[in-house]
């Protein structure tokens, strides 16, 4: 029987069980399977799916031989009652074993087109009698998950990636096996966890597993000094960072800094690396290590020079190599450890490039386990996205200990250091620092680091006013300015929501009878602040009112409370915090909501007088004396 025709039968039985889906056996007596032929030829139902030629001159040949040496084949599903999935069948050769079945290439789609063409025939995949490989559906679908098969001899142990006959190798005639191989196997890939893992494991070996267990809180409180546990930062400079940090850096924390390009990122970490370094015991041998992908080891001796760093126990690196960075930092043993910056960096066998979701990922998991086995500190500088978030996945927010954001305008010298995230402390501090030659400096009085400088020759200055806000901890005086000019209605701010402004504009008109119809609005905040708390409504009412009446509010008066659309003033939040600052400050005059009055004495704040007003028609009469 030629390959073709035993193709041929095979396609034929398989079609013939999908239409009557009934269990059928090719008895071993060539007359019953010749019988059987016919009657599948001359059924329409059946003869419709076997129009190609080498099928039906099978049949007619087929038909023709009459001869013992024809080995039939008997098939029978494993299931009766669910017949629609069953193994494929495997040959049955009784009279003589060098025959060799062939699977055609619908019942076998494992296999890639080279390995099915011949010479523009489906030559398709020989199995052994003795080999029970191809398990699957009967329609023929694959089953999920990516394998190859190659084929090895059980006699010699040769392999090939195709089936030959016999071995290359030894020679030998039907030793050859299937052995399926599972691709990620046969390429040796692992998973990012077991990359991060083995490099963390490679930096400890000194680490025991399997005797951790369960402690009592207890147990763990007991004899703990909390002043004595964190890393303390000296200096005006350390203090402004600890205040952010919660009153110092946590060892074994992870500490993710992120801001614009050119906000200061590297600089403020490079000065905190020398603080810490500094602090250090020399003899104890505890250095810090600074490791920058981005910049080379001369080009950040150079920023330290400009910077007036010579701290002794501080170690420059540049490397990306997550693996080299732990090995070459096992040698120092430090008390903390920078790294410029964490889209650079990459861990081997990790799918992905630098910068790229599962590296990044992946490299902050290693460096968070490092942190924690070893108790070691490690910051770490995030670049941001177009939309100011850093740039990476969420999760790389949600591992780390505290998530630090410096903020400052291209043209401002001021930056601020912000804390979204602290699990060690509040979130409401603010660090404010001026950026110079010599790097960031602490500003020793933020309050009032947004106010202009001494007015003009006069004193008074119409449409400018003082507002009190709120960032975090921190209190801040900022100056409002209103113009208005006799032009078509309209309206300019910057600094202030447009929103905002039209309604503070509207309730003016409306509720304190300010005839503006005819007013065109400019309103601005110095030095490039933007007034988003509802605390500064009264100061913006107030400027807008000293532009429009020409009337100058005297420079030392502040403004507190937000305005609501009936045109009375309203409670704020901590308001004898902001108070206090404007006491310090040496204003003599607060207009604050009534309500807040009795709250706030006037005996504790020497030299202050507190006004309550209810409403803008009392804050108009009270300041400019109409």
């Amino acid at each position: 029987m030629q390959v073709s025709d035993m193709t041929a039968f095979r396609l034929l039985r398989f079609q013939s069980y999908n239409f009557n889906h009934k269990t059928f056996h090719l008895l071993s007596s060539p007359a019953n399977s010749i019988t059987f032929c016919n009657q599948i030829l001359q059924n329409p139902q059946y003869s419709r799916h076997f129009l190609h030629p080498t099928t039906s001159n099978f049949f007619h040949s087929f038909t023709q031989k009459n001869s013992a040496e024809s080995s039939l084949l008997a098939f029978k599903p494993q299931n009766e009652d669910n017949p629609s999935k069953f193994p494929i069948p495997e040959p049955l050769i009784e009279q003589n074993p060098s025959w060799t079945v062939y699977n055609s290439t619908s019942i076998n789609p494992k296999l890639n087109n080279n390995e099915q063409k011949t010479n523009g025939n489906l030559v398709n995949s020989v199995q052994n009698s003795s080999t029970n490989a191809f398990t699957r559906d009967f329609n023929g679908k694959r089953k999920k998950g990516k394998s190859k098969v190659n084929w090895v001899c059980s006699k010699c142990g040769h392999s090939e990636a195709k089936w030959w006959g016999s071995c290359n190798a030894c020679k030998a005639f039907g030793t050859m096996d299937p052995f399926t191989v599972s691709e990620n196997e046969d390429r040796g890939k692992v998973s990012g966890f077991e990359v991060s893992e083995t490099a963390v494991r490679s930096w400890l070996p000194q680490q025991r597993t399997g005797q951790s267990a369960p402690v009592r809180l207890i147990d763990v409180n007991r004899g703990f000094d909390d002043s004595a546990w964190r890393i303390q930062l000296s200096g005006i400079f350390g203090g402004e960072v600890a205040r952010v940090l919660g009153g110092g850096l946590v060892p074994g924390s992870l500490v993710l800094l992120g801001g614009d390009p050119g906000v200061g990122k590297s600089t403020l970490l490079l000065q905190i690396a020398a603080l810490i370094a500094e602090s250090c015991d020399p003899q104890a041998g505890a250095p810090v290590v600074y490791i920058s992908g981005e910049e080379s080891v001369e080009q950040i001796g150079n920023r330290a020079d400009r910077l007036r760093i010579e701290a002794e126990n501080l170690f420059l690196y540049s490397s990306t190599d997550v693996e080299d960075i732990l090995s070459k930092v096992q040698l120092l043993n430090p008390c903390a450890v920078v790294i410029d910056s964490v889209q650079t960096v990459y861990l081997k066998g990790v799918p992905g490039s630098p910068g790229g979701m599962a590296q990044v990922r992946e490299c902050t998991a290693a460096l968070l386990r490092f942190a924690k086995q070893t108790n070691i500190p490690v910051l770490l500088i995030g670049h941001v996205t177009k939309s100011g978030d850093i740039a990476g996945p969420q999760y790389l927010e949600h591992i780390v200990d505290v998530v630090l954001y410096m903020e400052g305008e291209k043209h401002s010298l001021h930056r601020l250091l912000r804390s979204v995230k602290n699990r060690f402390g509040s979130t409401d501090e603010l660090g404010v620092f001026e950026m110079s030659e010599s790097g960031l400096k602490a500003v020793s009085n933020p309050s009032e680091m947004f106010m202009s400088q001494e007015h003009s020759n006069s004193e008074l200055l119409a449409g400018l006013a003082v507002a009190v806000i709120l960032d975090g901890s921190r209190t801040f005086l900022i100056e409002v300015q209103a113009l208005c000019v006799a032009e078509s209605v309209g309206r300019t701010c910057n600094g202030i929501q447009g929103s905002r402004a039209d309604m503070i504009i509207s309730v003016l008109k409306k509720q304190a009878g300010m005839k503006m119809q005819d007013c065109n609005v400019y309103l601005n905040v110095v030095s490039g602040v933007s007034l988003t708390e509802t605390a500064g409504d009264l100061a913006v009412a107030a400027a807008i009112c000293s532009s429009y009446l020409e009337v100058p509010i005297p420079n030392h008066v502040a403004f507190i409370g937000e305005i609501g659309l009936g045109g009375e003033l309203r409670m704020v939040t901590r308001i004898d915090k902001r108070v206090n600052t404007v006491a310090k400050l040496g204003y003599k005059t607060c207009i604050v909501p009534k309500s807040a009055e009795k709250s706030l004495p006037a005996s504790s704040f020497e030299g202050l007088k507190i006004v309550g007003c209810k409403n803008l028609k009392q804050v108009i009469n009270e300041v400019f004396k109409i």
